[in-house]
């Protein structure tokens, strides 16, 4: 069992984002948005029973604009509530120009014991692009701030394919990130999502040549510095991936607080629900009762592809016996699918894991069990 939380406001949108975030300039409103994620969190108790939280990732937005002692009073009451595993790995996403002196100490302080750091790119030319409020000097700050407040688990964001971005460029970016020796790097290319301001004026990207370019030597060099890619675009010393990250891509369940929040759970009745949460923070904040916003429990025709779109994106894939454990489902059901895919080399023999020539054909492979 995870959770997730989300915290919707940040200084300015990025024309690039289509997360559920919503640029505020006044006061954000921290005693109102507890007490809301707390309504929340009553009325999902039931979700929990019993379970340990393995896992929190607190995500946006921007989180890192609210103070430590929001966090201090939010797992205050959360431990309240919840039974926390005793090594939970808990998770804040932090963007370089929303931090001030001290505030990664506080974070630590309130229990967060590891760190998303939102760098994107350390070129000052394609932060600009990116509509980014930091600069290459505010990422840099941040990354050794947080490890002089003691944060040795931690990730830093980086993007590539951006417009106008060489292959050179995109090395550049992952050597810089380096230097600092992160445990863990999310390195993954830029798209255009719909209803985001890229997407309504698209600027001009790097030719798949390109692309193809800057993924092979990025991978090439991460690779020969000992980052391996345990899922299609989180790269990790050994033992370091994220367990938030790993939860997700074995079909766990992860419990949902705050705006358009989204979660999981496998109920006792044997079905597995999808649920989300009041996307708009005014609607969040002002809702009596319930703020899930909808539900649905996920066909079981539909769990075969639900399970391996997730399970297949790790390199390493996963043991067999997990598809039963987490869809109720026998191996069987699957079974000619699976042997048709191991017959093309798709998959591996033994466990549900794609080839290297499965892995780039990834989606294609998927179909398959539509």
């Amino acid at each position: 069992m995870s959770l997730y939380i989300h915290v919707p406001w940040c200084v300015r949108k990025c024309p690039y984002c289509d997360f559920n975030s919503h640029a505020f300039t006044g006061t954000i409103p921290e005693s109102a948005y507890l007490q809301a994620l707390l309504e929340d969190l009553d009325q999902d108790l039931a979700f929990a029973t019993d379970r340990p939280i393995e896992t929190v990732f607190i995500g946006g937005g921007t989180p890192s604009l609210m103070s430590g002692d929001f966090y201090d009073r939010l797992f205050r009451e959360l431990r309240a509530r919840l039974a926390f595993a005793t090594n939970a790995e808990i998770t804040l996403e932090a963007n370089p120009g929303t931090l001030e002196a001290g505030r990664f100490d506080a974070f630590r302080a309130a229990g967060i014991n590891r760190l998303s750091i939102g760098v994107q790119s350390f070129n000052p030319d394609h932060l600009k692009t990116l509509g980014r409020i930091h600069d290459a000097d505010a990422a840099h700050r941040a990354i050794r701030a947080a490890r002089r407040a003691g944060f040795d688990n931690f990730n830093i964001d980086l993007m590539h394919g951006l417009p106008g971005q060489t292959p050179g460029q995109a090395i550049e970016d992952i050597q810089t990130a380096l230097d600092y020796k992160p445990p863990h790097l999310s390195w993954y290319q830029l798209t255009l999502e719909p209803n985001t301001e890229f997407y309504s004026r698209p600027p001009e990207l790097p030719d798949d040549d390109h692309l193809w370019d800057i993924y092979r030597r990025g991978s090439d060099y991460l690779h020969q510095h000992g980052y391996e890619d345990y899922e299609v675009s989180a790269w990790s010393l050994q033992g370091r991936a994220s367990r938030h990250n790993l939860n997700y891509w074995t079909f766990g369940d992860y419990l949902a607080l705050g705006a358009g929040a989204h979660g999981k759970i496998s109920l006792v009745d044997g079905s597995i629900r999808r649920y989300w949460k009041t996307r708009q923070p005014d609607a969040y904040l002002n809702r009596i009762g319930s703020r899930t916003a909808g539900s649905d429990a996920i066909a079981v025709d539909d769990l075969p592809l639900e399970f391996l779109m997730n399970a297949l994106r790790l390199k390493e894939g996963v043991d067999e016996s997990l598809f039963s454990e987490r869809t109720g489902l026998p191996l069987t059901t699957v079974g000619v699918k699976l042997e048709r895919l191991r017959n093309e080399k798709l998959l591996v023999s033994d466990r549900l894991q794609a080839t290297d020539l499965g892995q780039r054909y990834l989606n294609s492979l998927l179909e398959r069990f539509l």
